[in-house]
C-alpha cells in the first residue's frame, strides 16, 4: 500500500514541476479518457443490442422493397449512424485543444524564467532551471495527451463508418 502512496506523491511532484497549467491538462486528459471509455462501452455493449433490434424490426416488415420502405431503412440507418458518431466531435476538440494547453504552459514557464532574470539581474542557470521545466513539461504533457486521443478518434470514426455500412448491408430486401 505504501507504493501507491509513493506513486501518488511522484505524480504530485511531477505536476508541481510543470506548474498550474499541468492541472488543466490533467483535467482535460481525464475528460478525454472518460469520453474514450464511454465510446468503447457503446461500441462493445450498447450498439450490438441496438443493431440487433433494428435488424429484427426490419426483418419483421412485410414490405421491404417499396419507396416508402427504403426511406424507413435510410432513416433507421441514419439514426444508428448519428448514435455511432455521437460525441466524436467533442472528443476531436479535446484532442485539438491539448497541445494548445501545452503551449500555454510553455508561455507560463517562460514568464517565470523572465521573472527570475528580472529579480536576479543575471542569467543564473540554476535560478532559471525551475522556469524552464515549467515551460517544457506542459508542452510534453499536452502533446502526449493529444497523441493518446488521436488514435482513438481515428479508430472511432472508422468504426462508425464500418458499422453503418454493415447495418445497411444486413437490412436486405425480402
Amino acid at each position: 500500500m505504501f507504493w501507491l502512496r509513493d506513486k501518488w506523491y511522484d505524480i504530485l511532484a511531477f505536476i508541481d514541476m510543470g506548474g498550474p497549467v499541468l492541472w488543466a491538462i490533467f483535467i482535460l486528459l481525464f475528460v478525454m479518457w472518460l469520453m474514450i471509455l464511454e465510446r468503447m462501452w457503446y461500441y462493445s455493449f450498447t450498439y450490438p443490442g441496438e443493431r440487433k433490434r433494428i435488424i429484427n424490426e426490419w426483418n419483421q416488415r412485410t414490405d421491404t422493397t417499396s419507396w416508402y420502405a427504403k426511406r424507413i431503412k435510410d432513416a433507421k440507418v441514419s439514426e444508428a449512424s448519428i448514435k455511432l458518431r455521437s460525441g466524436l466531435g467533442f472528443l476531436e476538440s479535446l484532442v485539438a485543444i491539448s497541445p494548445l494547453f501545452g503551449l500555454f504552459g510553455t508561455v507560463y514557464g517562460m514568464l517565470n524564467v523572465f521573472d527570475i532574470m528580472a529579480i536576479a539581474g543575471t542569467s543564473n542557470a540554476r535560478a532559471m532551471a525551475g522556469g524552464v521545466s515549467k515551460a517544457t513539461i506542459p508542452t510534453m504533457a499536452g502533446m502526449v495527451a493529444a497523441l493518446s486521443g488521436v488514435f482513438f478518434t481515428t479508430y472511432f470514426k472508422r468504426k462508425a463508418v464500418v458499422e453503418r455500412e454493415k447495418l445497411e448491408d444486413r437490412m436486405q430486401s425480402h
